[in-house]
């Protein structure tokens, strides 16, 4: 005969161990989607790399570039709206942040590219997407984004074909900076 509490105990022991291995898989979920994401350039996620390849091909693309903010203050765009780059090719582009207000705010850009095909061959070598950004009251800035495209995109047959590709970035302001203008100004209600 089965002695139920051991059963019971083997039960508990069992179910315990399905929850602490569920919590610990939505704890890893965040970090392995963004390696995901960025190994595969799933939804338009791009690569981060440290130089441009070795090889430069003579075929070109253009790449647009987009600006936006979501419930910030700053006036963001892009300095040149496009350029035309050989794959492998280091381009380099600006984008102007200004501060209308009264108060310093600090922001941080979300980024994707698009066509999603293209996100994995489409590569940041130094960007100021990298690092929050901090505007002083009336502060305009341009910050730089450096990047290529991958020369392997001809090998793939979707992204291959893409003509344009178009870099977005979103501003928003951090939880700190939205906290700090909300401390400082209290009886004051913010979206």
């Amino acid at each position: 005969m089965i002695d139920p509490r051991k059963a019971n105990l083997r039960t508990f022991g069992a179910l315990a161990g399905v929850a602490c291995f569920m919590l610990g898989m939505a704890y890893a979920a965040v970090p392995f989607y963004d390696w995901f994401c960025r190994v595969t350039g799933f939804a338009g996620t791009t690569a981060q790399a440290e130089a441009a390849p070795d090889v430069i091909l003579d075929r070109t693309v253009k790449v647009r570039f987009d600006a936006s903010t979501l419930r910030m203050p700053w006036e963001f765009r892009p300095v040149q709206r496009e350029m035309t780059v050989r794959l492998g090719e280091t381009g380099l582009a600006f984008y102007e942040a200004h501060n209308p207000t009264d108060r310093a705010i600090t922001g941080t850009a979300s980024y994707n590219v698009a066509p999603y095909s293209t996100g994995a061959y489409f590569s940041k070598i130094a960007c100021f997407c990298f690092v929050e950004q901090t505007l002083q009251p009336g502060e305009t800035v341009q910050m730089p984004v450096s990047f290529f495209v991958d020369p392997a995109i001809v090998e793939d047959r979707e992204a291959g074909r893409v003509p344009v590709i178009t870099l977005s970035y979103t501003f928003y302001e951090t939880d700190e900076s939205r906290a700090m203008a909300d401390a400082a100004a209290p009886g004051t209600v913010r979206n």
